[in-house]
């Protein structure tokens, strides 16, 4: 196999030389989605081959979704192949490289070398970058710092400088933040943006700007890619056909150009807010500086503070004492005065953090990708002690009695001595990854990981007490809802849209119903366990019956939802709290549904939601949002 090796220097050269060079063509693939046992890995290198025996393409761009799966396995197996190219190629993450990624998308960055790219060929410029949210089953979201990284080229690029974008989402309503990126790109001489995610090739347009969305190299059994060329400012894309629909492996076949454009040398575009309008969809340019309408309509919620931090937040916030606590994802754990929202003191991790902090006496424990779990002093972040696992650990910790229960990525849970960091036992032979938070009482630990399995074991000892398994695909596990437990039953929901009860000691499913996703909650009083479904429905059940009785249904008005995060409920059981994968938060009354009020944080997902006291509730959100509200 051959493969493409270059020194920095030589990678300069190249770079300077495509920047002078005219005209430029370059290949373009998107939608791979590379796992082990399908046709995939195969088509992947006919196109490679292809693109090999033509010596006047200058690169190649890969926009998302490389893998099915972002496991460390088959990015490896991809960026083997990929190597194979006889020139220089850039690549982008997509959602599937994302969302299920073992290693908490830290092996991507590694492996490649790099999150966003950056050159010019032909005069152009080419940017490219991540897609968000990393860890989480929410909308697309362009990260915060890819986004600030994006406003410091835009803003150092000269305004004359055609720009061209790759991402992997569509930069429409598809992405929550899609108007930040908008109005960034709109800082330059934004020309064209490339997408993928659709698995098939579209011409449209965002805001007035064009864009255009790659296939997928297999289409059905027709097997080919696009080849894009600029030659005398004109931008031109067409399909390139190596295997044809009925699957025979032909003479390649260029078809006719589906999409073409002339580019200018100058701005076409500005931003809405120089237009002195907003944008068409409705959300404000200045945000998240501004009151929301529904935020008017409901003027009992009032911000006490808010932080926003540099990053991305994967993970809960907590309150200790006088102290709040959560990481973001560049790895840096933070406390916040309760008070105020002001910074108190900052851990720096190796890795991305994903992991809730847990907090034991005066002792925080949470995990990292860089694959250890740490234990930091709560007064002022000093590094206690650390656990090395063999892999990232994305799992949150639950601390009971001294012990800290935490799963990772090594097919391993741990069960940990917060005061010394010795290591009580460890149970292999996990299936799959774990990012949940485990529940854990006298009895039992119960979790569940990314081969379709719940795992019940005990406390003590880490034998497997039972194990009770999801059917079809692994997408459809246990993965990342927080079980609760009641009347002798554990209460989960599941991708595959149902509610499940079973029972504590036995596993043995007692019922099923439709409904959920993996948002769920327990009331104070143990009995009646909330479900959020994806299609605009919040569920009620009783948990003292071995059949599903429902107490109540209702629709918010939500809409389509997909957020992980688990609902709250007030200390009193009077009401529950909704979260949402847009930054919306729902208060309804708990023993019938009925609303209360509504209130928008961001635009973002809701990463968690903790009730304290005085009517006050402690709120994070995926765009680097931690805020203290009142009701």
């Amino acid at each position: 196999m051959r493969r493409w090796f270059i020194t920095l220097a030589a990678l300069l050269a190249v770079v300077s030389a495509l920047a002078q060079e005219k005209p430029v063509k370059f290949a373009y693939l998107s939608d791979i989605h590379i796992c082990e046992g399908t046709p995939r890995i195969e088509n992947l290198r006919r196109c490679i081959a292809d693109i090999n025996s033509q010596p006047d393409i200058h690169f190649t761009l890969f926009g998302g979704d490389i893998t099915e799966f972002g496991a460390d396995h088959e990015i490896a197996m991809t960026k083997a192949m990929i190597d194979s190219l006889d020139h220089p190629y850039w690549i982008v993450a997509g959602n599937h490289d994302a969302k299920w990624s073992e290693s908490g998308c830290n092996t991507f960055a590694r492996v490649y070398g790099y999150e966003q790219f950056e050159f010019e060929a032909g005069g152009i410029k080419f940017l490219g970058c991540n897609s968000g949210p990393n860890m989480r089953m929410a909308p697309a979201l362009l990260p915060h710092e890819s986004l600030v990284w994006l406003d410091s080229i835009m803003t150092a690029t000269p305004k004359e400088q055609p720009v061209i974008f790759v991402n992997h989402y569509p930069q429409d309503t598809s992405i929550l933040n899609y108007f930040q990126v908008m109005n960034t790109l709109k800082k330059g001489n934004i020309q064209l943006l490339i997408g993928g995610h659709w698995h098939q090739n579209r011409v449209l347009n965002y805001e007035g700007v064009p864009g255009i969305l790659g296939r997928s190299p297999d289409r059905g059994k027709e097997v080919g890619y696009n080849i894009i060329d600029i030659a005398d400012g004109v931008f031109s894309i067409h399909e390139r056909i190596l295997v044809d629909k009925e699957g025979n492996v032909i003479t390649p076949l260029d078809r006719a150009p589906w999409y073409t454009q002339q580019l200018t040398g100058t701005p076409q575009y500005e931003p809405d807010r120089a237009a002195g309008r907003d944008n068409p969809y409705g959300l404000p340019l200045d945000y998240p500086f501004v009151k929301f309408d529904v935020n008017r309509t409901f003027p009992q919620v009032a911000e006490i503070w808010r932080s926003q931090d540099e990053g991305d937040i994967g993970c809960g916030a907590v309150k200790a004492g006088d102290l709040v606590l959560y990481a973001n994802e560049a790895g840096v754990v933070k406390a916040l005065d309760a008070a105020t929202g002001r910074e108190v003191w900052r851990f720096a991790t190796e890795g991305k953090v994903f992991s809730t902090p847990a907090v034991w006496k005066k002792r925080v424990v949470v995990g990292s990708t860089d694959g250890y779990i740490y234990c930091l002093s709560l007064r002022d972040g000093r590094l206690r002690w650390r656990y090395r696992c063999d892999k990232s650990v994305l799992a949150s910790p639950v601390i009971y009695k001294g012990i800290a229960y935490v799963g990772s990525s090594d097919h391993v849970f741990r069960a940990l001595k917060v005061r010394s960091g010795r290591l009580f036992w460890a149970r292999d032979g996990i299936a799959g990854f774990v990012e949940c938070k485990p529940y854990v009482d006298q009895d039992q630990v119960v979790f569940g990981d990314w081969a379709n399995t719940l795992y019940s074991l005990d406390p003590r000892t880490g034998a497997v007490q039972w194990t009770w398994k999801t059917k079809g695909s692994r997408m459809f596990s246990p993965a990342a809802v927080y079980p609760v437990k009641s009347h002798g039953k554990i209460f989960l929901v599941t991708p595959e849209r149902k509610t499940y009860a079973l029972d504590a000691k036995t596993g043995q499913q007692l019922w099923v119903s439709a409904g959920g996703r993996e948002s769920i909650a327990l009331s104070p009083d143990g009995e009646t366990v909330y479900v959020k479904s994806m299609f605009d429905s919040v569920q009620a059940y009783a948990t003292d019956s071995d059949t599903a009785v429902k107490r109540w249904e209702v629709q918010p008005g939500f809409g389509y939802e997909i957020a992980p995060t688990p609902c709250a409920c007030s200390a009193d059981g009077a009401l529950l709290f909704v979260p949402t994968d847009k930054g919306n938060l729902f208060c309804l009354n708990a023993a019938d549904g009925s609303p209360v009020w509504k209130h928008k944080i961001s635009v973002a997902l809701i990463n968690s939601i903790l009730p304290l006291p005085d009517r006050q509730l402690l709120v994070s959100t995926m765009d680097g949002v931690v805020t203290l509200l009142r009701y």
